[in-house]
């Protein structure tokens, strides 16, 4: 609390007197006070303004239905744990109107003296600094408490508020976390960054189901020959038909105004709407050709970003393009980085680009495998020692690998396998941003950001208690998740000319190769399929690729052999599947991941009898565990 009154003399000779010692307060807070100042908001404010009525209220939770059906969805899951820490959550749209809270009962009528309520609007512009409407103004998660805030309405609270984007940066809204000041929690500002991430993830989610069901209603004309396209509501092509697939090769992932350029004009325009959810998920276009189609050379999509950074090959798959686009969001800030992501997927080119792309470019980027560590060796290899610190030390000591990172990025890779008595000092580091060697009595101050991966679920390693939960917070900041190449594999083939690039191979693939490498399931990911083309170019290089050169031998000189019958099986059966089939078990699998393997809820969420859908896994070789 000491804090905090000292806060209060801050803020009540900035309000009077217009001065700030600026030592006293965060710089963003503090750019929000002088925003608040220059736009005449009245600090003196008791309750929040404008309260829409009921009508207008609902007929704004309708605009913004989605990002608040999703945003409850999992908020719920939280709702006791709310409740217990004496907290309310609050649903934000962004216009900064409260659209949805629920909490402790308590905390819920304190909030309600102050119009911290449905249908309040709480900007900046209102009612001055708040988590919620300078997350709105910044962009940023962001903890404000007491008198941090500008009114006097806030000053008993302490609230922490994180934005909601979609795939494509838009700003869908806000999660707020309040309670009283006196039951202000050290990891608020994580929880809540952890909240929306998953709100993200449930967006992307959602996007895909919707662009798997336009896929789905274009099985009937995708051969036909009128130029015929489908896009989904940010305006991009999910489908093409035969006519418009043979002139832009390309076509699938171009926004419609590139396609548009590529010499197309719009006849007509019809909205496309879920079977189930009687939501709009996108249009239909009929287009006819203009005149410039022919003077047209490449329209190819590509990852919009001039001076982006990144070592290894791009790609054009949506999962990964949503990856760089995280990259791209996060490298220019300090934030700590978790990426999470099976074995081979490129978990350190993702955290070299963020290295790469931040402010932080030009100092170290030191990585460190903490599975590779042996325990009793950890603790040196992080902090360092000093001279004579233990038997054996090198004479003038060692530097850590905090302190060899700093005013640079260290990256922890595989984070989950630290021990329980290290999590502790490194949890102190973080806090602290000091080390202290082995040895040594001396603080070193640390200027360095943090990335850390893992292919372990960290969230289930806390629920184990192998992992601390403060730390975690601590780390789980913004999350990145690295897809697995079996969900990229339209990446496949860019992957391929990247690797032969890069070691000058002029190589010639034969096509039934390049084929095979698409229906493998990946086990490896991007790690073995570079393994693979290495051992195909060693096999190739007698000049008898064609007749020698399969998957299924190459794959032959590893150990796991039923990995090679398990990629033929596959093979096989994908290759007797129509175009309308494969569409069918995308669909299914969609399903069943979203019903966590429960298949009569698969059914239903694909509106077919649960009789045929059990014949179609059968087709399809599809299993899972019944919940």
């Amino acid at each position: 609390m000491i804090g905090t009154a000292c806060y209060l003399s801050t803020w009540k000779r900035f309000v009077s007197e217009g001065v700030l010692d600026e030592a006293r307060l965060n710089k963003r807070i503090m750019e929000s006070w002088y925003r608040c100042k220059n736009n005449e908001v009245n600090p003196h404010l008791h309750k929040g303004p404008h309260i829409l009525s009921d009508e207008l209220l609902t007929l704004q939770r309708e605009k913004n239905s989605l990002f608040l059906e999703i945003a409850l969805l999992h908020l719920g899951k939280m709702k006791g744990m709310i409740e217990e820490l004496g907290m309310m959550a609050l649903v934000v749209d962004p216009d900064g109107y409260v659209l949805s809270l629920m909490g402790n009962q308590g905390v819920l009528r304190e909030a309600k003296k102050i119009n911290f309520t449905n249908g309040v609007r709480w900007t900046e512009g209102e009612v001055g600094t708040n988590a919620i409407g300078t997350a709105l103004q910044i962009g940023e998660a962001v903890m404000i408490s007491g008198t941090e805030h500008y009114s006097i309405a806030s000053h008993g609270w302490s609230c922490s508020a994180a934005p909601i984007r979609n795939d494509d940066g838009k700003l869908l809204g806000v999660i707020d976390v309040s309670c009283p000041l006196s039951r202000t929690h050290p990891f608020m500002l994580g929880i809540v960054s952890s909240i929306a991430h998953t709100i993200e993830r449930e967006f992307s989610i959602r996007a895909r189901q919707n662009e798997l069901e336009l896929v789905h209603k274009s099985v009937e004309w995708i051969e036909m020959n009128k130029p015929i396209i489908l896009c989904n509501e940010q305006k991009k092509v999910v489908a093409a038909s035969k006519s418009v697939r043979s002139k832009i090769h390309n076509c699938i992932g171009m926004n419609v105004s590139e396609l548009l350029q590529c010499g197309f004009a719009i006849q007509t325009e019809t909205p496309l709407y879920a079977d189930l959810h009687k939501n709009r998920i996108g249009m239909s276009l009929l287009l006819s050709e203009t005149a410039a189609n022919s003077t047209k050379k490449s329209c190819v999509p590509s990852f919009s970003a001039q001076s982006f950074q990144f070592e290894g090959e791009m790609g054009s798959s949506d999962a990964f393009q949503y990856v760089l686009h995280d990259i791209k969001r996060v490298a220019p800030t300090d934030a700590s980085v978790y990426i999470l992501g099976e074995t081979g997927t490129g978990k350190e080119l993702v955290a070299k680009a963020i290295h790469e792309n931040s402010s932080r470019k030009d100092g170290p980027f030191i990585t460190i495998n903490c599975g590779a560590i042996p325990k009793e060796l950890m603790e040196s290899e992080l902090f360092g020692y000093v001279d004579g610190a233990f038997t054996g030390a090198k004479r003038k000591g060692h530097k850590g690998k905090f302190e060899q990172a700093n005013n640079g990025t260290i990256f922890l890779d595989e984070i989950g396998e630290i021990p329980p008595s290290m999590q502790v000092a490194l949890l102190r580091v973080l806090q602290e941003r000091k080390v202290i060697p082995i040895g040594g009595t001396k603080e070193i101050p640390l200027n360095i950001r943090v990335i850390t991966a893992t292919h372990r679920d960290l969230s289930q390693l806390v629920q184990e208690g192998t992992f601390r939960q403060d730390l975690y917070y601590r780390l789980h900041v913004y999350p990145v998740h690295v897809p697995s190449l079996r969900e990229r594999k339209e990446d496949i083939p860019h992957l391929v000319r990247y690797f032969c690039q890069k070691n000058n191979w002029n190589m010639q693939w034969p096509y039934a190769f390049l084929d095979s490498l698409m229906e493998y399931h990946w086990p490896g990911n991007i790690r073995e399929l570079f393994n693979v083309l290495e051992r195909g170019y060693i096999v190739a290089s007698d000049g008898t690729a064609d007749q020698t050169l399969t998957l299924a031998h190459l794959l032959s000189t590893q150990t796991n052999s039923t990995t090679v019958s398990n990629m033929e099986r596959d093979s096989t059966s994908t290759e007797t599947l129509t175009f309308r089939e494969k569409i069918q078990k995308d669909l299914m699998i969609d399903a069943l991941q979203k019903a966590k393997g429960n298949v009569s809820l698969a059914a239903k969420l694909l509106d077919v009898p649960r009789s045929t859908f059990y014949k179609r896994m059968q087709r399809f070789n599809l299993h899972c565990k019944k919940v």
